[in-house]
């Protein structure tokens, strides 16, 4: 087991992405906390990482208030006596259009949720981390040189995760937490059931990579679980690219 007796935060538990990741930290040996807005579709989570024989709980926590975000992870810190790894997979409620067409509230919403809660959950786990000398934080989303017409600011909020995971890693480093992004190019399985022009989606998004497959939820699981491991414990400071060769460095 990758991450036995760790203890693991995930936020945005309840959407596929941060799921996938709970789901594989549990089965790799992890005592997981879910964080969501929503208590039923963590609830739901829970009694899935259980059914497989996991440990899971859940709290519901808006991660772009720090107050809350604050009390979560240190009642958690408090109860275990230690914080090995923290991913943040919240949605950024991105709307996308064309620049000239978007309004400023919709282009700066994914930006400032992103930096807001990226800022928050990170600080929060970071303190119990370096006062042991050992964490990793997780990233989920990051950026490359390629973009695409039409997509408001969200490419941008991405872009700008890469910046703070940077600055993140050079401060934290010293203190033994190491921090990572992960990067996919797109997850088709992360699509809503009956989502407006999936099947397009879904073929443009395969079309892109290198190897004719996009990234399923349980590739982001087993990725996550083994950067958040210590066999990955020369990774910092860097993204970790599984976006099939849809994103190229």
């Amino acid at each position: 087991m990758l991450l036995k007796d760790k203890v693991a935060v995930v936020y945005g538990a309840g959407g596929s992405i941060g799921g996938a990741a709970a789901r594989a930290f549990a089965r790799e040996g992890a005592r997981v906390f879910l964080a969501g807005r929503t208590a039923a579709s963590l609830d739901r989570l829970a009694e899935g990482v259980r059914a497989a024989g996991g440990t899971a709980e859940t709290a519901v926590v808006d991660a772009r208030e720090a107050a809350a975000v604050d009390s979560f992870v240190d009642d958690i810190a408090a109860r275990t006596g230690r914080l090995d790894i923290s991913f943040n997979a919240i949605g950024y409620g991105d709307v996308q259009k064309p620049l000239m067409e978007i309004s400023e509230a919709d282009f700066l919403q994914p930006i400032v949720t992103a930096m807001r809660s990226q800022f928050l959950t990170t600080r929060a786990a970071a303190r119990h981390m370096a006062s042991r000398g050992t964490g990793v934080i997780l990233v989920f989303g990051g950026g490359g040189p390629q973009t695409l017409p039409g997509l408001g600011g969200f490419k941008i909020a991405l872009d700008a995760l890469e910046g703070l995971r940077r600055q993140w890693a050079v401060e934290l480093g010293p203190q033994g937490v190491r921090v990572v992004t992960l990067k996919s190019g797109g997850v088709p399985e992360s699509l809503p059931d009956g989502f407006p022009g999936s099947k397009e989606i879904v073929d443009s998004l395969v079309e892109a990579t290198q190897l004719g497959r996009a990234a399923t939820l349980a590739d982001v699981g087993d990725v996550a679980a083994f950067v958040a491991s210590d066999r990955a414990r020369t990774l910092t400071s860097t993204d970790v690219n599984i976006s099939c060769g849809a994103i190229v460095d």
